[in-house]
Formats: C-alpha cells, structure tokens, sequence
C-alpha cells in the first residue's frame, strides 16, 4: 500500500489497556494531528462473549483520549489472536499505518521471539513500534534510514518521504560496512536510488557509513548518537522460526534498549508504480 493512497485514513492503535497502549495513543495523536488521519484503537479478544464488555471499556478510553486530545478515537472489537488479526485487518480496511505499544523482548518472550515482531509480519500496512511516551512535542526530526545490500531497501522509501515531507524532516542514510566487491555494489546501488528520489523530493538528507561490526547494535548506537525520533526498517522476506529464538537484527533494532520508535515495513513480492510518488507528485 502506498502511502498516499486517498481511502488511507486511519491509524490504528492496537489496544490492550497497558501502559504502552497509552504510549501508543500519544504518538498517534501527535502523527494523525500532522497528517489528518483518523485514529481507531482496536481490542482483540479471545471469546466472543467478552466482546460488550470490552467495547464499553474502550469507549471510555476513547471518551478521556478526547477530553484529554481533542481528537475522538473511534473503537473497534475483534475476536482472534493478536498475532494475526491486527495485521490482517489493518491489510483488510487499508489503513494509512499501526502505532503499537510493546514491551521488548523480556522472560519467555526470548526463546520464541518478540511479539512485536510476529504480530506485524505479513502486513501489508507499515507499523511504528514504541516502548514509551514521545520524548518530546517536536516532530519527526531525525529518520534513521539503515541501507544494506537487500533488495527490499527501496520499499521503504515510500515512507521515508512520504513522513519526511510532512514533519521536515532529516533522514539519515546509515550504509552497510563492506568490503565484498559484490556486496559492495549493491549497497551503492541501494544508497544512489535512495539518495536520488530523496533529492528530487527536496528532503533533507545526510550519509553515514558504518562501523565494522554487527550492523542491527551499530545503527542503534548511531541513532542514539543523533538523538534519532524514529528508526525505519524493512524486514527480511523470510523470518524463520530460528530466527525468533536466536534474534533477527528486525528484532533486535524493534526490542531497542533506547526505546526509540522503529516503523516496520514488510516487503512485497512485487515492487511497481513507485515512480509517481517518488517524484513527488502523489
């Protein structure tokens, strides 16, 4: 989904009465303010007889969200599992992006992998993961852009300059570290495509290279360094099974110490018809 799709008016906060719930709400109060969306807050529930019960809860979150905001969510009950149904129907009514609390990885979450992370995979809608309150009321400043020698790299670029655009922001191209002559090219390629639509979408933007060492643990490192608003990243076509117990790097950069805001996007088999967007007429 492109992200200046017209019927992309929602942002949906998934909602499960915790404290990074509410974190989740006031990062979407903040974008949805900015980019004119509507925010919904979305309650999964395992039987459909907790359903009532559940929506008259969440009416009253919506009620304080508007005394406090201005701005009234709407609310919407679902029965399922979270590991599926957030994602799908986020897909399913096109919604313009998820901002989703989560607490990291802690305890048993670390042999089977982050929830974060299994709950986004496969959604055709980007999702921004928080693990706290806005640090501060300014906007998206800083857009941490890590660039390695995946394919996948040029899908998120939509939302790089799609968010880039509507908070002024400075995207920060981080570049993969190589040496393999390989490897090397392609990480070119994905760093001058990236830098021309960039150019000609009149965004701001600085090229950083790397460290040698593991590139998940150095792009946190320099996102902090630069007091980062926001990491985006792509996740890898294929996250096994041994890759929520051992840790993918989406993993690890989602379950960030920092608690820097990470936006997912997962890739498609196709990538076509970016070029009017990109060339700033969407």
């Amino acid at each position: 989904m492109k992200p200046s799709d017209k019927d992309s008016k929602k942002i949906i906060v998934p909602w499960d009465f915790s404290d990074v719930s509410y974190y989740a709400l006031e990062h979407a109060e903040r974008i949805a303010r900015s980019l004119d969306k509507q925010i919904e807050l979305l309650h999964i529930v395992a039987k459909e007889e907790l359903m009532e019960e559940k929506e008259a809860e969440l009416n009253k979150v919506a009620e304080l969200a508007f005394t406090k905001y201005s701005i009234k969510p709407a609310v919407k009950i679902l029965c399922g599992s979270i590991f599926t149904t957030i994602s799908n129907y986020a897909s399913d009514t096109s919604a313009n992006m998820v901002i989703m609390g989560t607490h990291g990885i802690k305890g048993f979450q670390k042999l089977t992998g982050s929830y974060a992370l299994k709950v986004l995979l496969g959604s055709k809608v980007p999702f921004i993961v928080v693990q706290d309150r806005p640090r501060t009321d300014e906007k998206l400043s800083n857009i941490v852009f890590p660039i390695d020698f995946r394919g996948e790299n040029k899908e998120k670029l939509y939302w790089a300059i799609y968010l880039g655009k509507y908070f002024n922001s400075k995207v920060h191209l981080f570049k993969y570290p190589v040496t393999d002559p390989s490897l090397q090219k392609k990480v070119n390629i994905n760093l001058n495509f990236a830098v021309r639509f960039l150019i000609q979408n009149s965004l701001d933007y600085e090229i950083h290279t790397a460290p040698k060492g593991e590139f998940g643990k150095e792009t946190m490192k320099f996102a902090q360094e630069i007091n980062a608003d926001l990491i985006l990243i792509v996740t890898s076509k294929n996250v096994s099974f041994i890759d929520f117990i051992f840790g993918s790097r989406e993993q690890y950069i989602i379950a960030n110490s920092a608690r820097i805001p990470v936006m997912v996007v997962n890739p498609r088999s196709s990538f076509a018809g970016m070029g009017q967007f990109m060339f700033g007429n969407g």
